[in-house]
This record gives C-alpha cells, sequence and structure tokens, in this order.
C-alpha cells in the first residue's frame, strides 16, 4: 500500500522485537499506547466476551499493524494480541507513530484503509451470521484466508496459519462440532486438504462457487 521510501521509512521506526511463540503481544484492557508493525510470523486476536471465555476476533500476518487503535484514540487495549510461532516485529511508541502520520500523509491515508478493511470484514461476518449457513460461512472464511495469506503450491493454495477448529468456529460463530463435520465433507468433496501445520485449498475456484464469492473473481 506504500511508496518504497514511504515503506523503507516505516520499517525504520521504533526499535525491532523478537518474541517467542505464545508470546503476547498487546493485552486486553492495558493502557499502554504503542503499535507494532508485523515483519514475520503470524499472531492471533483474541478478546474475552461476558462469560469469561475468549474469542478469536482475527489473524494478522507479516505487513499487518497491531495496536494502532489505542495509539490513534487513548482509550485501553481492545484485544489481546499473541504470538503463533515465532514472531518479529517493530515497536512503534504512540509519539512517534502520530508525528509520522502528521508528517507523512501517504501514510495516514494507508492506516486508515486498513482500518476501514477490517471494519469492513467485521460487517461482513456479521451478514454471513444471518444470510449463509455454517458450512458457507466456513467456506467463505477459507477463502478470505487463501486469498489474503495463501501461497501457491502444486496448483492448490497453503493456508500458512493454522486454526484450531475452536478458532475456526469463534471466527464463524458455530459451534466446534458443526466445523468438525463441515470440515470432513470439504475433504471429502476434495476441496479441502491439511499438512502439517497448514490447511490447503484443493479448489479455489470450486470453494469460491460454494462460498457464494465466484462472483468475485478477476
Amino acid at each position: 500500500m506504500l511508496s518504497p521510501s514511504l515503506r523503507d521509512e516505516l520499517l525504520g521506526l521504533g526499535t525491532g522485537i523478537r518474541f517467542k511463540p505464545g508470546s503476547v503481544l498487546l493485552r486486553e484492557g492495558m493502557d499502554d499506547r504503542h503499535a507494532l508493525l508485523l515483519l514475520s510470523g503470524f499472531a492471533k486476536v483474541t478478546a474475552t466476551v461476558e462469560n469469561g471465555q475468549s474469542s478469536l476476533l482475527a489473524v494478522r500476518v507479516a505487513g499487518d499493524t497491531v495496536g494502532e487503535m489505542a495509539a490513534l484514540d487513548g482509550a485501553p487495549r481492545s484485544a489481546t494480541v499473541t504470538a503463533c510461532g515465532p514472531l518479529t516485529a517493530r515497536v512503534i511508541p504512540v509519539g512517534v507513530l502520530r508525528e509520522a502520520l502528521i508528517r507523512r500523509p501517504e501514510l495516514s491515508i494507508a492506516l486508515t484503509g486498513i482500518v476501514a478493511d477490517r471494519l469492513r470484514w467485521a460487517n461482513r461476518r456479521r451478514l454471513d451470521f444471518s444470510g449463509y449457513p455454517a458450512k458457507v460461512r466456513l467456506a467463505r472464511l477459507l477463502v478470505e484466508l487463501a486469498t489474503a495469506y495463501g501461497r501457491a503450491e502444486d496448483g492448490a493454495v497453503a493456508i500458512g496459519c493454522q486454526l484450531t477448529q475452536p478458532e475456526l468456529a469463534a471466527l464463524i460463530g458455530t459451534a466446534e462440532t458443526t466445523i468438525h463435520k463441515g470440515l470432513r465433507e470439504l475433504r471429502e468433496e476434495g476441496l479441502l486438504g491439511t499438512g502439517y501445520r497448514i490447511t490447503i485449498v484443493q479448489d479455489l475456484r470450486r470453494l469460491r462457487e460454494l462460498a457464494d464469492l465466484a462472483h468475485e473473481q478477476s
């Protein structure tokens, strides 16, 4: 989203840090204000609901920012971000980030676009809950993950950010048993496969059709 010069400038902000698997990058409810730019690896974004259970909200990968909401509005952290495997990031203090946003309007526009995309994604999830059965919601989620985070592999698309069945269930708002059934059916239909810590979309075109997303193909 950024020009090469501005990308290099952004990568020079703050300090680099490495996180071990399971490390908490940001914690829900805390008042710290820094943001992080992920350089490698991926992280899960979770929040605690009223009954005390943790719910998966999103996945973030290299190139994504996390923590920018608290940096921009000063409110406590709205979610916890946890490293899933080794992860590297740039930790950007709130003052440094705000100064860069004022000084470089292109960066401000890009960050606004990121926030807008995430709001749009959340709105799609809410619409999916009422508009599609669970299997179609699962297919729509897998298409989005494959499109955003997948890599071509022998004619298929490998999704490197492995999610557990409870996490998939949380993302599409259904029971874990329903996810188990949906994944089994997708495998039986030749649409999905699994490997070591990856999910493999065997036929993205057919999965798009099942997900009612065929019209979005370019």
